[in-house]
């Protein structure tokens, strides 16, 4: 999670790669994977966006995701297991993960998509994590996909499991704001704490340059997720999308 800062700058696909877990051999692919199509359009130079990406990298994560649930939860039925897959590869979802990754402050966009706020729009996002998915594979091939995806799916999937189909408080908060004309909601590191192996992440949500929700978790992710409560108890709006007051 980037601080209020860092938030603010875009960053080269050179810049993302370099502080990533992973790495690409071949950084053609990931730039490819952060273009979208807005961008080539004004310019052509750019001779490929992310489309063809995300549609590979969308029968990718069917797979993994598929594999991974079959593995994980050998006494679940068919049918259940069709949800569960579902509820991790819908577009909130993966969207969620691309902020994880911040993914949205390297995105190339056109001039357009990045005034009406492109970087964080849940489909945009959504489509990137799937193009980065499928050039990962491409790269590195399927067990690499499922080295760094698996961390991403442990967390998701107690969501699922813990909250059904709830919907995700922060896309909540979001659209709460938007409806408003309020900023973005913008998340913040506030602290780490503890060794590697078991850290404690606390994260603020401002809105309007105000923080308006703090949040713990063993993730900055989670973390976030709980600040996003927060801030929707104390505008009066619940997690299940009950309307809120002022």
């Amino acid at each position: 999670m980037a601080d209020a800062r860092g938030m603010m700058e875009h960053e080269t696909p050179q810049e993302f790669h370099k502080r990533l877990d992973v790495r690409f051999s071949n950084l053609s692919l990931l730039t490819r994977a952060l273009t979208h199509r807005s961008y080539i359009n004004e310019h052509p130079e750019a001779l490929e966006d992310n489309e063809r990406l995300e549609f590979l990298g969308d029968a990718v994560l069917d797979f993994v995701v598929g594999a991974w649930l079959y593995h994980h939860f050998p006494e679940v039925e068919e049918g259940k297991l069709t949800q569960l897959r579902t509820a991790l590869v819908r577009t909130e979802t993966l969207a969620e993960f691309a902020r994880d990754l911040e993914l949205g402050q390297a995105l190339r966009l056109g001039e357009g998509e990045e005034i009406s706020g492109g970087r964080e729009r849940p489909g945009i996002l959504c489509a990137a994590f799937e193009a980065f998915i499928g050039g990962y594979y491409l790269d590195q091939g399927i067990n690499a996909v499922e080295a760094f995806l698996e961390p991403f799916l442990k967390e998701a999937v107690v969501d699922v499991l813990e909250n059904g189909e709830h919907r995700d408080p922060k896309s909540i908060l979001q659209e709460w704001t938007q409806a408003r004309g309020l900023d973005t909601p913008l998340y913040v590191t506030a602290s780490e704490k503890g060794p590697d192996h078991a850290k404690t992440f606390e994260v603020e949500v401002l809105v309007q340059g105000k923080v308006k929700g703090r949040g713990q978790g063993r993730s900055k992710r989670m973390a976030a997720k709980d600040a996003a409560r927060a801030a929707l108890e104390r505008f009066g709006l619940k997690s299940n999308n009950d309307q809120a007051g002022e």
